[in-house]
């Protein structure tokens, strides 16, 4: 089966009224959990611009407090799971402010809850990599932003 590309799912939405359109959207976030997120952080963006950083950090917190980081075993595969989380979250926003704001929460409560004291090296390359792709969002922002992400990061240590 061939799928229409964008641009003719585009042209066709275009055609759809008002009533139409609103039946499909809901239609559409009745499909998958990731959908009806989307559709609320879109709209409730404008209201509470910062809603998804508190509902992201939310939920990763209730993570961290669930893993056992105790026994390196254990600590790497939860680790993991509330990176595959937290990605999984980032697709929601595309506010590059807000992807900063969760990667480097996600990094402080790995140093808080004790993850990086039993230097597994899969613990540690997964710190290294969010902190890069942090670095990376924050190089593409404006530059009091730039600056005030970098504090952020010397006082957690990580620069």
């Amino acid at each position: 089966m061939q799928f229409p590309s964008l641009a003719q799912i585009k042209k066709e939405l275009t055609l759809l009224n008002e009533k139409e359109l609103v039946d499909l959207i809901t239609d559409l976030s009745k499909f998958s959990r990731d959908n009806k997120a989307y559709l609320f952080f879109k709209l409730q963006e404008k209201e509470n611009p910062h809603l998804f950083v508190e509902m992201a950090t939310e939920d990763l917190e209730l993570e961290f407090q669930k893993a056992r980081p105790q026994h390196s075993y254990y600590a790497k595969k939860s680790a993991q799971v509330i990176r595959r989380k937290m990605n999984k979250l980032l697709k929601l926003s595309k506010r590059k402010e807000d992807q900063v704001e969760v990667i480097l929460f996600f990094c402080e409560r790995l140093k808080a809850y004790g993850y990086l004291k039993h230097r597994h090296p899969v613990i540690q390359n997964l710190f290294e990599i969010q902190i890069r792709k942090a670095e990376k969002l924050i190089a593409g922002l404006h530059e009091d932003l730039q600056y005030d992400y970098e504090i952020k990061l010397e006082e957690l240590g990580l620069k």
